[in-house]
């Protein structure tokens, strides 16, 4: 605990002898960022009197629907490896969070999983998609499960990837990266909400894959470059001020979800334990468990072809599967 405070108030003293005003960096509208970051798939469903959510639809309008969230200050792009793979065989929605992405803020004060879970909700409505699997990665696996838990009707299947939601050890909280450190402490939060945060971006993806090369410069602008959407920076931090406990996952709540659910979890996670994910299997009856070695935070990118296919695996035996019965009969031999 020590040594953690000691690095927020290191680091809290280098952004200060630096330069308030020389760090400082404005919103970004979004239109430049629309332009940067949207693409031909890109659709945008309005919400409320000014705001519209960011998403993106691709694959056979017939086939089975995968719903599919991504995590903490990321955005739909996280999901790109997937989705050129699954688009093939199934209907792939993937949607930006409020105050995520290109996706607008809706009342910030009430940025959380409760709103998230009701744009998942609002978002396929409208789309018409009556059921669907749901998939989520980190901050989007707690708002995946806590669906499950509010419209358990809806789903054919869920699947968690790293996902968030237990309660964590002070040793955990110790050992987690400086700059989610820095985000749970509300001096840090106040100093570092205008100014670039470009350093503590690198350093927070480098934590979040087992092989830190794998970040890169684009990726490390685009991060940094959604996060600084008109009110995105001020529902990011809010995340961090608004927890509310009762939303944590426990074994008797976590007991209730009867979907068909996969759980897959990088070993060398930094910001989720192994460990969680071995509690979601536990805690969910039936569901499968997919450890990866030498992957961390984000298996979706980093083991992209051996999570999918981990996944489609899944789907094909646990939740779209098809009978031998509905099989056309063999043409005889000649």
């Amino acid at each position: 605990m020590f040594r953690g405070l000691i690095a927020i108030v290191v680091t809290l003293a280098i952004i200060l002898g630096a330069g308030w005003f020389v760090m400082k960096r404005d919103d970004i509208g979004y239109d430049r960022l629309e332009s940067m970051y949207a693409s031909k798939a890109s659709r945008f469903m309005p919400m409320g009197e000014d705001s519209r959510i960011h998403y993106r639809d691709v694959g056979p309008r017939d086939a089975p629907v995968l719903v599919l969230v991504h995590g903490f200050s990321a955005s739909l792009h996280t999901w790109e490896p997937w989705v050129k793979n699954l688009s093939k065989d199934y209907r792939v929605l993937t949607i930006d969070l409020p105050g995520h992405g290109l996706s607008r803020c809706l009342d910030v004060s009430a940025t959380g999983i409760p709103q998230f879970v009701d744009v998942i909700d609002q978002v396929t409505h409208n789309l018409n998609v009556d059921q669907f699997t749901l998939v989520g990665n980190s901050m989007g696996g707690h708002t995946a499960w806590s669906y499950a838990l509010a419209h358990p009707e809806r789903l054919d299947g869920l699947v968690l990837v790293d996902a968030s939601g237990w309660p964590k050890t002070g040793d955990e909280a110790e050992s987690s990266p400086l700059v989610f450190k820095l985000l749970a402490n509300p001096l840090a939060r106040r100093v570092m909400k205008d100014i670039d945060m470009t350093g503590l971006i690198r350093s927070g993806l480098e934590d979040s894959f087992a092989d830190p090369a794998l970040v890169t410069d684009a990726m490390v602008e685009r991060y940094g470059a959604l996060s600084r959407a008109p009110c995105h920076r001020e529902a990011i931090l809010n995340l961090m001020t608004g927890r509310d406990d009762r939303s944590d996952a426990s074994v008797e709540k976590l007991a209730a979800i009867t979907a068909p659910t996969l759980i897959l979890q990088g070993e060398k996670d930094n910001l989720v334990p192994a460990t969680h994910a071995e509690k979601f299997h536990t805690a969910i009856a039936g569901s499968e468990l997919k450890l990866y070695p030498d992957v961390g935070h984000l298996p979706q990118e980093e083991a992209a072809s051996q999570s999918v296919a981990d996944l489609r695996n899944f789907l094909s035996t646990q939740v779209y599967v098809v009978s031998n019965e509905a099989l056309p009969e063999p043409l005889p031999a000649e």
